[in-house]
Formats: structure tokens, C-alpha cells, sequence
């Protein structure tokens, strides 16, 4: 066998094997196979697509290329979450609590952010102390003492996954819907749970923009859990516009706070509980997702579900003084922009907002980058809003060394917002959930 002959078949339009994408995938990682060529099949893929089975046989191959979690030593039926990323999504630090408070239990490994959109590793880290890098007996054990943990991916999870990434980075194949699906999938896979509820976004703030593509992907993705026994669903959520208005790690964990004590944005704690109704319904706990919701809803409603945090949080190792206190770390500077116009707010570019955001510290260019745990911003209105001339639109922090960018993350969150005339309806939070058939 020859990865000559692989990258030809599939350039050719034709399907490569389970053979042949382990024999691939396997040399790739041990540098057996170089980077060029690599690249020429993930084009070959990019311009070609694949089968169902393929895209459920390359998943199968990235999986395995690690280690792959076994956590049937966690009491009950174990379900995962993961979201495809988007701006001001800090939808698990509110979500894992309330399930866990409502008696189901999360294991939930979870990543870093790179580009416009932020990770729940990095947010998480904004609390003094709390640490994210958990052994595997450890994390199984909190969980089992607790009902929740969250802790960083391993470094020998799916590594085939992170090599393959890498290059798709720079050779301008990340968009394509085999490759985004098996690589979720073969991380979410291997970290073991028995259930997976997919938070699969849309619109100018996340990496998939149109409902289209993201219901593609969603379904290829349940299909995939079908194939491997492991039930899966889909929900299709907007980002049509930032999610909440805080933007930036230690500005999102303030945000989520304020929800998991019953305050805080109501487009946050609605799809909280939304995805909280699935979760509940994926394990048994509930027998209808709303039913679910209902639960999810008390465990908010009664403060069960910030407790579970702060359990967590203390378990962990944070400072909980600081989340009781409301004493997060703060950027030193602000900057306020303001409307120039009268009107409604039409449109907000996430990806704009998400840039600034970036650009201010909170961000990474870079996988390597370090960044600012305190930088970030706050939208203050959104779609529907009405506003005024002079109003505050929103509100920049930044630290000192990020001084010399102000002007043009300004200027680019300026830009983000289109203002009119005529009054418009936000958009739906929700598109679809899509279930295995």
C-alpha cells in the first residue's frame, strides 16, 4: 500500500477504505508520511467530500490514534456537550452545573480558543487558582464524589486529530464538512461518554455562517454516533449575534455567574436550558426534553446549580472567595464607542466583535499565543435594540500593553454594528434539533 495510490483514488472522486485511511493516518503521526503529502489528499477530500462510511472510518482511525477514556467507573449514564464555537459562548459553565446539580453526572474535557471565538479552559483559568489539568483518576473521582468536573483535553487524545488540524490551518482545507465532523467527533468519541448533545452554531459569530452547512454537519455527526453506538442530537443555535454581551474570558465568567444566580442575560439562561432539557433526556433522567427544561429551570430557579459550580470550582482548587465576592480580575482600561445615528440595530458581525475582542488580548492569533485573561468587552445593545445618537454601544477593556490597538479594535467593533431605521425582530435562538432517524 501506497499513499500515492490513496491520494489518487481520492482525487480521482473515488472512496478510500478503512484500510487505507489507517494505514494514512498512522504513518502520518509517526512522520512516516510528510506533510505534502498530507496536504494533497486533505484537498483531494476538500474538493471531492466523502461517504458517510468514510467519514465514520476516518473518525474510528483519530480516535484510536491516543488514548481513549474509559469511564465506566462513573456512576450512571455519562453525557457529553460540545459547541462548535462561538462568540460569547459560555454556555458550559452554566450548563454542566445545572445538569449536575439536577443529578446527572458531567464529565466534560474541554478545549482552548483560537481565533474569534473564546475556550472554556481559557475561561475557567480567569479564576485565581482553579486548576483545569486534572489526572484521570482525579476526574473520575470528582466526578463520582460530585457529579461534575471539567478539566483540559489531554495531550494524547485524538492526536491524529491535532496533527491533521495543524495542517489544515495552512493549507486552507478547514472548512470542509467531513473533515469539521471527524474531528469532533473523534475527540468527543474518545473521551468517552455515553451520550453526546452536539451545540452546533450558525451565523456571522461562529465558524459555520449559514443554517445550510451547519444542518450538513449536524446531521454527519449524529449519523457518525449512530454508526458507533453512540446516541447523539444536535441542536442548531444562532449566532446571528454575539451570545449574551460579555465578551472575553474573565468578562464571560462574570456573565455566567450572574445567570447561575438567576440574573444575567435571558438569550444565555434560554439556551442553557434548552440544551440542559436534551442532556436530561439523553440520560433518563426526564422522559421529554421538556421536562427537562422544567427540572433544568429549578435547578436555577433555587440556586442548586451555582452551588454545584462553586463546589466545583473549590474542588478544583479556585478561589470561590472571588466568585462569591465578585472579585474576577479587571482589565485596568476602558474605552466606550457610542452610535453616530438614530435607529435600530439590524445587524451585529460576531466575527467582528469576536476580532476585537482578540485583537484587545482575549484572543489567540496563534495556537502558541498567550493571552489576556481580563481583556475583552461588553456589547450593550443588540438586534431589535433601539438606540440614539450618543448613546453607548458598547464598552472595550484592555490592559496597557494592548494600549496601542485600541484605535483598531475600535474602528472594527464600530464597523461590526449596521444601524437603520425601521425596528426589526431579533433572531430565533434555535433553527432545529436533529435526531438520529
Amino acid at each position: 500500500m501506497r499513499a500515492y495510490d490513496i491520494i489518487a483514488k481520492k482525487r480521482d472522486g473515488m472512496s478510500n477504505t478503512a484500510e487505507e485511511l489507517t494505514f494514512l493516518l498512522t504513518r502520518y503521526i509517526k512522520d512516516e508520511i510528510h506533510d505534502d503529502q498530507m496536504a494533497a489528499w486533505l484537498m483531494a477530500v476538500y474538493l471531492n467530500g466523502m461517504t458517510e462510511k468514510e467519514t465514520t472510518d476516518l473518525t474510528q482511525v483519530m480516535m484510536h490514534s491516543g488514548d481513549c477514556l474509559d469511564l465506566s467507573a462513573i456512576d450512571g449514564v455519562v453525557v457529553d456537550k460540545h459547541s462548535t464555537g462561538g462568540v460569547g459562548d459560555k454556555i458550559t459553565l452554566v450548563l454542566a452545573p445545572i445538569v449536575a446539580a439536577a443529578g446527572v453526572p458531567v464529565a466534560k474535557l474541554s478545549g482552548r480558543g483560537l481565533g474569534f471565538t473564546g475556550g472554556t479552559i481559557d475561561k475557567l483559568e480567569a479564576i485565581p487558582q482553579l486548576q483545569t489539568t486534572l489526572s484521570n483518576d482525579v476526574f473520575i473521582k470528582q466526578v463520582n464524589d460530585i457529579g461534575l468536573a471539567i478539566a483540559g483535553q489531554t495531550q494524547n487524545l485524538a492526536p491524529a486529530d491535532k496533527k491533521l488540524y495543524a495542517l489544515r490551518d495552512v493549507t486552507a482545507t478547514v472548512e470542509s464538512i467531513p473533515l469539521i465532523a471527524s474531528s469532533i467527533m473523534s475527540k468527543k468519541l474518545a473521551a468517552g461518554s455515553s451520550k453526546i448533545l452536539l451545540d452546533v452554531k450558525f451565523g456571522q459569530g461562529a465558524f459555520v455562517k449559514n443554517l445550510g452547512e451547519a444542518r450538513k454537519l449536524a446531521q454527519m455527526m449524529v449519523h457518525i454516533g449512530q454508526n458507533l453506538n453512540r446516541e447523539t442530537i444536535a441542536v442548531l443555535s444562532s449566532m446571528a449575534q454575539p451570545l449574551g454581551y460579555a465578551i472575553g474570558n474573565a468578562l464571560e465568567v462574570e456573565e455566567a455567574i450572574s445567570v447561575l444566580r438567576g440574573e444575567g442575560p435571558e438569550d444565555v439562561r434560554r439556551l442553557c436550558l434548552i440544551l440542559a432539557g436534551e442532556m436530561l433526556c439523553l440520560n433518563g433522567k426526564v422522559k421529554t426534553a421538556q421536562a427537562g427544561e422544567r427540572l433544568a429551570s429549578d435547578m436555577l430557579d433555587t440556586g442548586a446549580a451555582y452551588q454545584k459550580l462553586l463546589q466545583m470550582i473549590a474542588r478544583q482548587g479556585g478561589d470561590v472567595d472571588t466568585i462569591i465576592q465578585n472579585k474576577l480580575p479587571k482589565a485596568t482600561c476602558q474605552r466606550k464607542i457610542f452610535a453616530s445615528q438614530n435607529g435600530y440595530i439590524h445587524h451585529i458581525n460576531g466575527q467582528a466583535v469576536g476580532t476585537a475582542s482578540m485583537i484587545l488580548g482575549a484572543g489567540r492569533e496563534r495556537k502558541e499565543d498567550a493571552i489576556d485573561l481580563t481583556a475583552g468587552l461588553r456589547v450593550n445593545k443588540k438586534i431589535g435594540d433601539a438606540v440614539s445618537v450618543g448613546e453607548e454601544l458598547a464598552t472595550l477593556y484592555y490592559n496597557e500593553s494592548f494600549a496601542a490597538k485600541i484605535h483598531e479594535a475600535e474602528n472594527i467593533l464600530l464597523n461590526a454594528y449596521h444601524i437603520a431605521e425601521q425596528k426589526v425582530t431579533a433572531p430565533s435562538l434555535v433553527a432545529e434539533i436533529i435526531k438520529a432517524e
